[in-house]
């Protein structure tokens, strides 16, 4: 005897399979479909919206154009700039070499004025003694060469500043150096080792790195004396900590530069 037909319906094939059904039938959320259905902005808003694009647009259209247009006058006035101030360098050096062959004519003058008695003689003596130590003539002699420079990145930390170059040079003096300069600038008792803007300067002379100092003086005290002083310990902890450049060499013969910018600012006569 064959089995009773099922009563009702049948079920769908896919009946087990609603889910997928589901998500074919309806591949929008329910929530999407109703935000989607909601009437747009007004005609008026879509219009403003576009005329502000517009203006934004313009508006960085004509800084660009006016920034390209410009470009090269701000690269001629830089250009011209730079000249400027190589001319006004070069004619600095200019007069400090009229001001050295006048210094020299000068003394020259002097001594044939002084006469030839025991007086004379004297007055010269004194002189000849007392011009290298302000830095108004040239000197020759033994003594150390100092090489620095900044440290490697970009950290300030490890840029040579102003106060760096002074700690040093106070070091050397009061390790017994008899003359001292910087990058070929004679250091004398009106000497100023400053920053302005973002170079250091002495003699109000802009300098670049590396940065090298040599000092005249006895080289069997002055290099020890110097290591041991408060600059060679400042430099060290440099050298150490900031990886900045910091080399010492000593030197049978240097030759230092006077300064023909120096000038008498006062005087007496002795014993009065």
């Amino acid at each position: 005897m064959s089995p009773a037909p099922p009563r009702g319906p049948r079920p769908a094939v896919d009946a087990s399979m609603d889910l997928l059904n589901q998500i074919i039938r309806q591949p929008v959320d329910p929530d999407y479909a109703a935000v989607a259905a909601r009437p747009g902005p007004p005609r008026r808003s879509r219009i403003a919206f576009a005329v502000v694009s517009l203006l934004i647009g313009a508006l960085f259209a004509v800084a660009a154009l006016q920034t390209t247009r410009s470009a090269p006058d701000i690269a001629r006035e830089r250009t011209e700039l730079i000249a400027r101030i190589k001319a006004a360098q070069q004619n600095q050096d200019a007069l400090r070499d009229r001001a050295g062959a006048l210094a020299a004519e000068n003394a020259r003058l002097r001594l044939a004025g002084l006469g030839d008695d025991a007086e004379a003689r004297s007055l010269e003596r004194q002189l000849d003694t007392l011009e290298p130590e302000v830095g108004t003539t040239a000197v020759s002699g033994p003594g150390l060469v100092i090489t620095v420079d900044d440290g490697p990145g970009t950290d300030s930390k490890a840029q040579v500043l102003d106060t760096d170059l002074q700690i040093m040079v106070n070091g050397l003096w009061a390790s017994g150096a008899e003359a001292i300069t910087v990058n070929d600038q004679r250091l004398t008792s009106v000497s100023a080792i400053r920053t302005a803007g973002q170079a250091i300067t002495v003699n109000y002379r802009s300098l670049s790195p590396p940065y090298t100092v040599r000092a005249i003086g006895d080289l069997r005290t002055l290099q020890a004396r110097f290591v041991q002083s408060s600059g060679g310990t400042w430099w060290n902890a440099l050298e150490v900590n900031e990886g900045m450049r910091y080399d010492i060499q000593s030197s049978e013969q240097l030759e230092l530069p006077g300064d023909p910018g120096l000038v008498l600012h006062y005087a007496k006569k002795a014993g009065s």
